[in-house]
Formats: structure tokens, C-alpha cells, sequence
């Protein structure tokens, strides 16, 4: 989960163990452009305060309208942008619509147990039952942020989404700079002292542990990025060959076609199968035509972004021409 809605969790907690009243919101379905994703939390405390948000602030005001008025003793369903008149009071774009639940924090929410559950670095599954207000804790975690079928609401809680990059490089400078812009949790392995002597990125953890004890380390689940950008096989190819065998989300490596098909060729000569070495994404990134290093680094977040959207990139994509090409030039 994203730290904005960690810091929602906590605060709900906080104010629900200090005895003020606390009602939580989560976007639980949106059409068209919504400002916010499925599982973006609000908290609103009683006097007024909250943290989080579900748009861009006019819902929020809304919400804190109707608390005043009334606070609600059972959990509700509500839907923004049914009309066109709702849609420009709300300020939701075109076509957007947005629907909540809106749940009273009580004494039997178990939001501390799921935080707890978070801060240990654990998968969890918070149901709540509309009708009733029952809510229980799942073994079995959905992929998708919240399952919503008007009746049951189940939110997936988890750690931060974690990246593991491979070397100290400039490359790696960029792609740290980025990850942490989306919010991702970002250690870089570099056993090599020179690299790890002018490394200046603020925020990322730099360790250096082997990329093989490296990738032990991290125990790399489904929200867990890899990516070796050393160009060197002694680095890259020794973390790649644990990676392979965890359920890591998604594992690349920079470099040439002819070089990804090299590796693809070594990495099966380590107990790796077929199946295991198709995981890999190499040459990483999507095919953006990038030269430099922050092109290459925009290319492979673009691409981890968009799987972890959903999003099918199987449209070919057509060479043009560039613009500097494409300006004519005076006789």
C-alpha cells in the first residue's frame, strides 16, 4: 500500500484508541477519470480533522458536511457524479463517477490489527460486512486493492511496493529517483566501494551485500521490483539467479537484445527452468527508443507501472519519426 494510505490507517488508530469518533471512506469503484484509485482512504475525525483524501478536495467538503450533520452508526454506500449537476459540483471530470463506503470506526473495526499486521511486513485482507458491521481479517488477499460487491467490502493491506536495484550507476541514480516519487521502498546493492563512495540519492538504502545475499535479504514477495543495471554479469546474473526463484513481482535487467539472449542462455545453466528464465523482462523497460539514462530509467518505471495497472501492452509499436526529422528543412 501507498504511505498515504499507511498514514491514513495509523491516524484512524490513533484517534479511535484516544476515544474521538473517526469515520473511514474508501473509494470502492470509480468510472471514467476519478482523481483517486480503488482503496484510496479518507480518514475524518469527529472535530473535523482528516487525513487522506478521495478527490480533489470537494468531495472531502462534502463529507465533512455531512458528518456534521450526522455521524453514521452503521457502514453506507455512497455515490458521487449520478448527474451532471454532481458531476461539476464535485468537481469530477467528465464522465467521472465515484462511489464510497463510508465506515464508523468502533471497537470491533480491527484497523490496529491490520496496522500491525502492515508494519510486520505482512499480506493482509480486512472484510467488512455492510449490513452487519462485522469485520474480519482474510487469509486469502485478493490482487486487486478492494473487492466490492455491494454488500462486502474486502481492502488488501500490505507493505510498501519494494525496489531492489543492482548497482550504484547513473542509471540507477535516476531509477531510485523516480521509484521514490511512486513511492517505493528502495535499497541498492554495491559491493563496489567507488560506486557506493559517490552515491547521493537521498531516501534509498544502499547495502553492500553481495546481489545475491542482497536479494536473500530482501525475501522478495509480489510487490517486490528487481531490476540489475550493472551491465556486468558478475553483479547482474548473481542476482537474477535467486530472483528468479521468489515470486517477486517483477525482475529485469538492462542490456542489448543480443546480450538479454546471452544471459537468457547462462542463466539456465543455474538449476533455473524455462519457466523461470521467461520471468525475466530483458531488455527491460518499455521499447521508448530511450538513449539516456533518465529515458531508460522513465521507460522501465513506465513499464512496471503499467503492470502493476493492469494495462496490456500488446500494440506494436511503429517507428516515427522523430522531430527533429520531422521539420523540414529551407532550401
Amino acid at each position: 500500500m501507498d504511505s498515504v494510505n499507511l498514514e491514513v490507517l495509523r491516524q484512524a488508530v490513533a484517534w479511535n484508541e484516544a476515544g474521538i469518533p473517526v469515520t473511514l471512506a474508501t473509494v470502492v469503484r470509480t468510472w471514467g477519470s476519478s482523481p483517486r484509485p480503488e482503496g484510496a482512504l479518507l480518514t475524518i475525525a469527529g472535530d473535523g480533522r482528516l487525513v487522506g483524501s478521495v478527490s480533489g478536495g470537494c468531495i472531502e467538503d462534502d463529507l465533512l458536511d455531512r458528518l456534521r450533520s450526522e455521524r453514521p452508526t452503521a457502514p453506507e454506500h455512497v455515490t458521487y457524479g449520478i448527474t451532471a449537476e454532481q458531476t461539476r459540483r464535485f468537481g469530477l471530470p467528465c464522465g467521472g463517477k465515484l462511489e464510497l463506503v463510508l465506515e464508523p470506526i468502533g471497537p470491533a473495526n480491527r484497523l490496529a490489527e491490520t496496522l500491525a499486521a502492515i508494519e510486520r511486513g505482512e499480506m493482509v485482507a480486512r472484510s467488512l460486512d455492510l449490513i452487519t458491521g462485522a469485520v474480519d481479517l482474510l487469509g486469502d488477499v485478493p490482487d486487486a486493492a478492494v473487492v466490492f460487491d455491494g454488500k462486502t467490502l474486502v481492502s488488501a493491506f500490505g507493505p510498501r511496493w519494494r525496489m531492489l536495484i543492482i548497482g550504484a550507476g547513473q542509471l540507477s541514480r535516476y531509477l531510485a529517483e523516480f521509484a521514490l516519487a511512486l513511492d517505493y521502498q528502495v535499497t541498492i546493492s554495491e559491493p563496489r566501494e567507488e560506486y557506493r563512495d559517490s552515491w547521493t540519492v537521498p531516501g534509498a538504502t544502499i547495502t553492500t551485500e553481495m546481489p545475491d545475499d542482497a536479494v536473500i535479504a530482501l525475501r522478495p514477495d509480489r510487490r517486490t521490483v528487481i531490476i540489475g543495471a550493472t551491465h556486468d554479469p558478475k553483479l547482474d546474473d548473481l542476482a537474477l539467479i535467486d530472483a528468479l526463484k521468489t515470486n517477486a513481482f517483477y525482475i529485469g535487467a538492462i542490456g542489448s537484445r543480443a546480450n538479454s539472449e546471452r544471459r537468457r542462455e547462462r542463466l539456465k545453466l543455474f538449476d533455473l527452468t524455462d519457466a523461470d528464465v521467461d520471468r525475466l523482462h530483458g531488455p527491460v523497460g518499455l521499447p521508448l527508443g530511450a538513449r539516456t539514462p533518465p529515458e531508460i530509467a522513465l521507460a522501465i518505471l513506465a513499464d512496471i507501472t503499467a503492470r502493476r495497472n493492469g494495462v496490456a501492452l500488446t500494440a506494436a509499436v511503429e517507428r516515427i519519426p522523430s522531430s527533429a526529422e520531422a521539420c523540414p528543412t529551407l532550401a
